[in-house]
């Protein structure tokens, strides 16, 4: 497959994410200033389209009696129990937890906690879009300097 392409398809997939794509795409040769942008914005996509496909999806289903009488008081009981914690930290906590480039915490879990919590749509996209900046420039970080180490290590033995 063309490393761009998958580098693209990493950044898109939940389990990678940038943690996956940019360290596989700075190691496939792609220069910092291409790498970043790219995979910010393919995984800052992933905000609008997870809560077009949340929305469309419960709207459907609610015509379900048996979805409407399970879903929705899971959703109204989660809402409440965190009521408190959403006023006090809202779109910022939602930012900083999607700025944590570990598992489980990126853009695909941020927008749907968001959602769950019934956070409002474009708030929640410019909190996962910040998030995904940031969490791309700890990831970048991380990378380069991990792949500086590693030739400087690599140097130094073999000579």
């Amino acid at each position: 497959m063309n490393p761009l392409f998958f580098t693209i398809f990493l950044a898109f997939l939940p389990i990678s994410e940038l943690r996956g794509a940019i360290p596989y795409a700075l190691a496939k040769g792609y220069p910092l200033y291409f790498a970043y942008p790219l995979c910010v914005a393919v995984n800052a996509m992933v905000a609008p389209l997870g809560f077009l496909f949340l929305s469309t999806v419960h709207m459907w289903m609610n015509r379900f009696r048996w979805y409407h009488g399970m879903i929705n008081p899971l959703l109204e009981r989660a809402r409440h129990k965190v009521d408190a914690k959403v006023q006090k930290y809202g779109y910022w906590g939602i930012m900083l937890f999607v700025a944590i480039p570990l598992p489980v915490t990126g853009a695909y879990t941020g927008t749907l906690g968001a959602w769950i919590l019934g956070l409002g749509k474009r708030r929640t996209i410019a909190a996962v879009f910040a998030g995904v900046i940031i969490a791309g420039i700890i990831v970048s970080t991380v990378s380069v300097l991990g792949i500086e180490a590693f030739s400087f290590f690599t140097k130094s033995v073999s000579q």
